[in-house]
């Protein structure tokens, strides 16, 4: 059965903005509250402020991205949120962009895959309590802290191509997706994870899709909804790849002949309630196990209180 989710759908400037959502998780249909990468407050913060404030609920990061925590790092972050939580959490990482990369690294990874390998590998014998020796290209590590495995910690990759759908097949227990359109979850991701999972005998990873969303409604234009909440995506060489692989025309000088197609192909879903209901059943039906909810696009152009009671109806309307 596919569940519902819902994205922090903005950089919290304080951590108690998180509150409604975690609210909103808490006592709805939803299952769990994710957030991705921010550069203000820091998501694992977030997370434990909220279970702090009373709201301790399923939490996942979708993804944070590797050059900044090491792999030591990544994995007290992980544990500190599902012990303070004391609910399941999945701990999603990324590689980010090679710009990214080489600002934060001095040069971009050769080979993401192998650096992605190496990453989970360190975080997750960690995780399960054993000591890591990793003559490691990228991490190198002799580690052994000997901590009491905590229960309910799920590893995710960030997953928008062939090859690390393979990878996460291999070594991940959830593959997270951002922006992808339901049939190319369907037609290529899913049998690269399954392809990886057979070659290491192992079970299919879950698959997470963000999904950015917006109800029709008088005087929004589905195409600005597109660039507010995604320009940043659409800018990046390897979102760019994803979306000309499902088919959807990329232009770089013309945004918005790339926010049309992605509206067209379901990569971002704008519609009524029942056309919202029909796109999530395409998601479902591609194999997606999660569904995330993202009105990033609703919140930063209309304010988070017409984002919240959007997520309600959605929830209340579609999920239950």
């Amino acid at each position: 059965m596919t569940t519902f989710s819902v994205l922090v759908p903005f950089m919290p400037q304080r951590p108690e903005q998180v509150l409604p959502l975690a609210a909103l998780v808490r006592h709805s249909a939803a299952y769990r509250l994710w957030q991705g990468q921010s550069l203000i407050v820091e998501p694992h913060q977030a997370f434990t402020y909220a279970a702090a404030s009373g709201f301790r609920v399923p939490c996942g990061t979708g993804v944070t991205l590797m050059p900044f925590r090491h792999p030591l790092e990544a994995a007290m972050q992980a544990r500190s949120v599902a012990l303070a939580t004391g609910q399941p959490m999945v701990a999603g990482f990324g590689p980010g962009g090679t710009v990214l990369q080489g600002s934060m690294l001095g040069a971009p990874y050769a080979s993401p895959l192998t650096a992605v390998r190496e990453y989970v590998t360190i975080v997750r014998a960690l995780l399960e309590g054993r000591p890591v020796e990793l003559d490691g290209e990228y991490y190198p590590a002799r580690l052994n802290m000997n901590w009491p495995q905590v229960p309910q910690i799920e590893l995710g990759l960030g997953v928008l191509r062939p090859g690390m759908a393979r990878l996460a097949g291999e070594i991940a227990d959830v593959a997270i997706t951002w922006l992808t359109p339901p049939g190319y979850v369907r037609d290529v991701l899913a049998p690269a994870l399954r392809e990886g999972a057979e070659r290491a005998g192992r079970t299919v990873p879950r698959v997470v899709a963000m999904v950015p969303v917006a109800l029709d409604a008088s005087g929004r234009d589905p195409v600005e909804l597109v660039l507010t909440g995604n320009s940043g995506h659409l800018s990046l060489p390897h979102y760019q790849d994803m979306l000309r692989r499902s088919g959807i025309e990329v232009d770089p000088d013309e945004p918005a002949v790339t926010a049309k197609g992605v509206l067209a192909s379901r990569a971002f879903v704008f519609g009524d309630l029942d056309g919202v209901r029909a796109a999530m059943a395409e998601y479902r039906e591609a194999g997606v196990d999660e569904i995330v909810l993202n009105v990033t696009g609703v919140c930063l152009r209309l304010g988070l209180p017409t984002a919240l009671t959007e997520l309600e109806t959605i929830l209340k309307e579609v999920a239950e």
